[in-house]
């Protein structure tokens, strides 16, 4: 996937969709498929940001930002997200769980990335 690794999101309140997911060996059109529904996804009404990650074992963790539920039912009935969905099923997971909840509150950190923190700490010893 393309996205970024920390989504931007507005200021609480808003919902997250966690998707978090085993692999089954093999492609068979999934990554073709993920980049589709990244893009689709974005373009829906109420699409406010993605992260995603998988590691070498098979596991991933994607959550996306709603805006409202109402935005997040609209996207699981998506024509073709049902497509994903059933093909997931049938041959990308072992298994997967969706959770779904409401955002109360969030903390941002603008911390320096660990490389830059480590070289103004070299300067100032």
């Amino acid at each position: 996937m393309t996205s970024s690794p920390v989504a931007k999101t507005p200021e609480p309140p808003y919902y997250i969709v966690t998707f978090a997911s085993r692999r089954t060996a093999g492609d068979h059109g999934y990554d073709n498929m993920g980049d589709e529904m990244e893009r689709l996804a974005r373009e829906q009404p109420g699409f406010l940001g993605l992260e995603s990650v998988r590691g070498a074992d098979g596991f991933g963790l994607t959550n996306s930002y709603w805006a409202d539920e109402e935005s997040i039912a609209a996207w699981k009935n998506n024509v073709r997200h049902l497509t994903a969905q059933r093909l997931g099923r049938e041959r990308w997971y072992e298994d997967y769980q969706v959770r779904v909840g409401k955002i109360g509150a969030n903390t941002v950190s603008n911390a320096p990335s660990s490389a830059a923190a480590h070289g103004r700490r070299r300067q100032a010893g």
